[in-house]
């Protein structure tokens, strides 16, 4: 018998990579979806990876404002990998509109996970959670950080902070046996599966390279190639030391948006006529994250910033 998994929100950057990677591994896979009319788009996807047989994969309607559809969705799974979340195209006008989906759905899982008997559940949470309450100057974010819900924070990095904290309560209370391992990726790269991309490539990376975006904000961000950020969901799931831990997915180092141009306009000098001329971004907006504790226990080992990059930019424009 093949180990069924579960792999919620299947159109999602992540859950598409993931998704390829349990199947060319041999895992019979779940998907949810909010329409299963959009099943196709899944196919089309995992077909520009490679999949020619789809045997293995079966999908679920299921959405994470209603109960419908998980207990079906779960029955039989050994390990649920939580992916899908609320990402919004702009800041809602009321937080809660990304609050609340993203902390009920992620309790809905979970509890429909724990009565169906599943072993582990990996929860894809953010950097979001970990790296927006501590200033100090050489502070270097791990999973021992923590962002401070009620500081005034945007919706989106308050919710995903709310709904990894909603996470691990329900753990500790309701939780029955069953594990819990979270997954905290910073800005996620790499390549385009069919039509299925990232916020991350869609700003920032044809932001640059269509002269859109014209200056370098006052911020640096963590990189991470979306097929390690699938690898990291399957390694935590099945490592007898992941149980109870965040994992912080980044590769070395961060960039800024003039670092992400400059590096196109080297590496990739025929896509760099609109590149805008912008400011380097100040030495005092470069934060320090470490991915140490999910190379040691996992023995993860991620692509470098500026290969998850062009990665992106490559199957973006091919």
């Amino acid at each position: 018998m093949k180990r069924i998994i579960l792999v919620t929100g299947g159109t999602g950057f992540v859950a598409i990579h993931t998704i390829l990677q349990l199947l060319q591994q041999g895992y019979q896979v779940k998907t949810t979806l909010r329409s299963l009319s959009k099943k196709d788009k899944i196919i089309d996807a995992l077909k520009d990876g490679g999949i020619d047989d789809f045997t293995d994969l079966s999908f679920y309607q299921a959405e994470l404002t209603s109960d419908e559809g998980w207990e079906e969705a779960v029955r039989d799974c050994e390990y649920v990998l939580h992916i899908a979340s609320p990402f919004p195209a702009q800041a809602p006008k009321d937080e809660n509109e990304l609050i609340i989906p993203a902390r009920d759905g992620a309790l809905r899982v979970l509890k429909a996970a724990s009565n169906a008997g599943v072993k582990r559940v990996v929860l894809t949470s953010s950097f979001a959670a970990i790296g927006y309450s501590n200033n100090a100057k050489d502070h270097v974010f791990t999973e021992t950080d923590w962002t401070d819900e009620h500081a005034p924070i945007m919706a989106y990095i308050k919710s995903k902070t709310i709904a990894e904290k909603a996470a691990w309560d329900f753990i500790k209370t309701e939780g029955s046996s069953m594990e819990l391992t979270v997954i905290n990726p910073v800005g996620i790269f790499g390549p385009v599966l069919g039509d299925i991309s990232s916020a991350s490539l869609d700003t920032i990376v044809k932001g640059i390279i269509s002269g859109t975006t014209t200056e370098s904000p006052a911020f640096t961000f963590g990189v991470v190639d979306v097929r390690d950020v699938a690898d990291i969901h399957i390694k935590a799931m099945l490592h007898p030391k992941a149980n109870g831990q965040r994992f912080l997915a980044t590769s070395e180092g961060v960039m800024s948006v003039y670092d992400v141009a400059q590096l196109i306009k080297t590496e990739r000098p025929e896509l760099a006529a609109d590149i805008a001329d912008m400011q380097q971004t100040d030495e005092a907006f470069y934060i320090q994250m470490s991915n140490r504790k999910a190379v040691e226990i996992l023995g993860w080992d991620p692509k470098s910033r500026q290969s998850a990059i062009l990665e992106s930019v490559d199957s973006l424009y091919k």
